[in-house]
């Protein structure tokens, strides 16, 4: 994991696409799940393991997109998750996805932690948030340079 930012490659697939080649809409939600999926076992959490063992999951609250420009069949994508916020229990993320150097989405993701069997808002564990604070940190600090 990069210390600013964390990039997770996808290929585009004939499936990802609609009639014309382009990525269907919705798709691109895919992409930054999966990203987000490996930002965090990049940081040392399995998400089977945080709710099977913190019984806790994390789910998205809301989020934002903007689409630049489309991806298309064959396309390799570069996705990036960076952290901009640590809250008591949500995180809130800014993700890109780029193709060829070129930024095709930004978006912008809260993600909320609750109970793995209520579904009730909770604290995000104590240890996890530790980590995500010093990778936030380290992210102003970065900005600063």
């Amino acid at each position: 994991m990069s210390q600013n930012s964390f990039s997770w490659p996808v290929r585009v697939y004939y499936e990802d696409t609609d009639a014309g080649g382009v990525v269907y809409h919705s798709n691109y939600l895919n992409f930054m799940e999966r990203a987000r999926t490996e930002w965090l076992r990049a940081l040392g959490y399995e998400q089977t393991t945080v709710k099977d063992e913190l019984g806790v999951i994390i789910v998205v609250h809301s989020l934002s997109i903007n689409f630049k420009k489309p991806a298309r069949f064959n396309d390799m994508l570069e996705v990036k998750c960076e952290l901009a916020n640590v809250g008591h229990g949500s995180i809130e993320m800014a993700q890109t996805i780029i193709c060829n150097g070129i930024e095709l989405i930004q978006a912008y993701v809260k993600a909320a932690f609750v109970d793995a069997e209520t579904f009730r808002p909770v604290a995000i564990p104590t240890a996890m948030k530790q980590d995500m604070i010093r990778i936030q940190a380290i992210n102003l600090n970065v900005e600063k340079l």
